[in-house]
This record gives structure tokens, C-alpha cells and sequence, in this order.
């Protein structure tokens, strides 16, 4: 795909979401991922003229953030999260056995185009090691055995679900939802009792947080000053 009308129509809806434009420039990148699948120079360019920013720092935001890619992944882009407590638990295991299979490392894509790779530092779900993603989708609780199956599967083209959401979908399409475009997909998957253990707890308990202090008018005129 190219970018086109429609995509410079969707830009500058998502401008329009917020006070100031430039902030909608981080799901503005997703958006031209979904078009292109990479942060092209092209998209760097329609970001900058849709936001009022230079080229050079929409670039300056595209290279500083991992999940826009200046290069094309694959139709299936797969995290292994390497953090301490997945690594220690079997995200090291994770990742050599899908490297081995796959033929290729960190932020490689295979030779018929369907997967890349990525080593990830954390994935914010520790509670669930080791994990990894597909196309930004969480996959629980893995296990060699288990994510050389789901890697294998995506590469047939069969449908696989992620563990607590919808259906994986490919990586332009996930981008669009990333950009903050509606996919009908929000009331899929389950309710994650792990994660929200806590806060259960707290519930049960008729806990609650602190009311934070109260700011003096001088503090306050400080601080936003």
C-alpha cells in the first residue's frame, strides 16, 4: 500500500482529537505504518505538514521509539520479551529456539516475509512470564514447545487468538487500531484475573488510596510556573 487521500484524511482527523495537533503525531506514525507497513520518508513528510513540525523532528520521535520500524517487518511481527523475569523463566529458551527455527535475530524478518523478530526488554506483563507478542498482542504463559506452534500457524496463515484479546491481526492492521481506529474487536478476548489480582484484593478488603495532600496556592504557582 501508499499512502493516499484517505490517509492524509485520517491524519488530520487525528489532529483534530487534540488540543494542540502535534500531539496526535505518536498514533499519526502508527496510522502510517498501517499504510505502509514503515515509517517512510513520505509519511515522515505528511506527518510534519499535517502537525506544523519540521521533517526533522518527526524523524527525531519515528527513531526514538522502538515500535515504528524504518524498514518493513514482517506480515507478523513477533516480541520475546528478555527481561530478567521472563528470561529467567524461559524467554531466553523462547528466543533461541524461534531464532534457530526462523533463521534469523533481532529485528530480522524471514525470507518469505511473513515473520520478523524482536527482542524485547519488557512487555508490562510480568505476571504472565515469559511472554511474547504478535503484532503487539499478548501471548502468556509460553513455552518453547508452545511458541514455536503459534509462529508456525501464523506462517501457514491459520487464525490464532491472543491469550486475553481478539483474533491476531496482521501488522498494518493492528497499526490502524494502534492509530486509533476502531476494529470492532474491543469486547473480544477475557477479563485477565491475574493482572487485576490487586485490585480484587483491595475490593474484598475495603481498601483504598490515600487522598493525596492538599496543595498550598503557592506550591501550585510554583510548580505550573
Amino acid at each position: 500500500m501508499a499512502l493516499t487521500e484517505q490517509t492524509r484524511a485520517d491524519a488530520v482527523e487525528l489532529a483534530g482529537r487534540y488540543p494542540q495537533s502535534r500531539s496526535a503525531l505518536l498514533p499519526m506514525l502508527h496510522l502510517v505504518q498501517s499504510a505502509e507497513g514503515t515509517v517512510t520518508p513520505d509519511g515522515i513528510a505528511l506527518c510534519a505538514d499535517v502537525v506544523g513540525l519540521t521533517t526533522a523532528e518527526v524523524a527525531a520521535v519515528a527513531t526514538f521509539y522502538t515500535m515504528y520500524k524504518r524498514h518493513k517487518v514482517g506480515r507478523y511481527h513477533v516480541g520475546v520479551c528478555t527481561n530478567t523475569m521472563c528470561a529467567v523463566l524461559g524467554g531466553d529458551a523462547i528466543w533461541a529456539a524461534l531464532s534457530e527455527r526462523l533463521g534469523v535475530g533481532h529485528d530480522e524478518v524471514t525470507a518469505d516475509g511473513t515473520i520478523s523478530l524482536e527482542r524485547i526488554e519488557c512487555q508490562a506483563a510480568c505476571t504472565h512470564a515469559p511472554v511474547m507478542t504478535a503484532n503487539w498482542e499478548f501471548l502468556d504463559d509460553m513455552d518453547v514447545p508452545r511458541a514455536l506452534e503459534v509462529v508456525e500457524r501464523l506462517r501457514a496463515g491459520e487464525e490464532v487468538f491472543s491469550t486475553r484479546g481478539p483474533r491476531i491481526g496482521t501488522f498494518q492492521e493492528i497499526e490502524r487500531t494502534l492509530a486509533g481506529f476502531e476494529d470492532g474487536l474491543a469486547d473480544e478476548g477475557r477479563t485477565d484475573d491475574h493482572m487485576l489480582a490487586g485490585l480484587a484484593y483491595a475490593r474484598e478488603h475495603g481498601m483504598t488510596a490515600p487522598e493525596p495532600p492538599a496543595r498550598s496556592p503557592l506550591a501550585a504557582t510554583t510548580t505550573e510556573g
